[in-house]
């Protein structure tokens, strides 16, 4: 998966989050699902019938999960639990953070947050370490570094995150970013191995607004 901020530099356009989620076809069930559970309604990718791979709130929270390319596992909840979660209980990105601080998770995850106030952050969470609040504007499957380096080989997670990393650079506009999600090195078509990208998103949380990239 591959996740950024968008910040319009000239000011003009609210920020966005943009993500390309990658995964195995037969394990993604492409249900987008719009709930009213805990009072605030979501709309989101649902994921283990009630989690959420990414989504948006009412309140204007949206955030998106990607594997942190870590094999340790551990005592906690499934990040797609931990996530719905989120969704339907956080107003904004502090409100998000303290929930990863506190919920314990399995595996290593990072998190990617924006809110309609434009504050965003992008949160590491791990079983085996603290919760790390960070501003890293793009994440891809490794978090600081790569410690699992035959699955970032496969999966082109630093040529993702480079590529990424480049396009925000550019301060180029919203659609040219978008436009990104659909091609190489962040596009993938290694869906018999589990890697393919299965569609991109671009929430826009300050007016409510998400585009699915089929």
């Amino acid at each position: 998966c591959s996740q950024a901020i968008w910040v319009d530099p000239h000011g003009a356009e609210e920020p966005a989050l943009l993500r390309n989620y990658d995964f195995a076809p037969g394990l993604l069930e492409g249900s987008w699902l719009a709930t009213r559970w805990s009072g605030q309604r979501v709309a989101a990718l649902g994921d283990c019938l009630w989690g959420a791979l990414d989504g948006v709130n009412d309140s204007g929270l949206a955030a998106a999960l990607s594997f942190g390319g870590r094999t340790v596992s551990g005592t906690g909840f499934g990040i797609p639990l931990v996530l719905r979660y989120v969704l339907d209980v956080a107003r904004n990105t502090a409100e998000a953070i303290a929930i990863l601080q506190r919920v314990p998770v399995s595996m290593s995850y990072s998190v990617t947050l924006l809110d309609a106030a434009g504050d965003w952050a992008t949160v590491f969470v791990a079983p085996d370490r603290p919760t790390e609040v960070t501003r890293r504007q793009v994440v891809t499957n490794f978090q600081h570094q790569v410690e699992w380096p035959e699955h970032a080989r496969a999966t082109h997670s630093v040529e993702r995150c480079d590529a990424l990393q480049a396009q925000i650079d550019s301060r180029g506009a919203l659609t040219e970013a978008t436009e990104a999600l659909l091609h190489a090195p962040l596009f993938q078509s290694a869906y018999l191995r589990g890697y393919g990208t299965l569609y991109g998103a671009v929430y826009r949380p300050r007016s409510g607004r998400v585009e699915l990239l089929w």
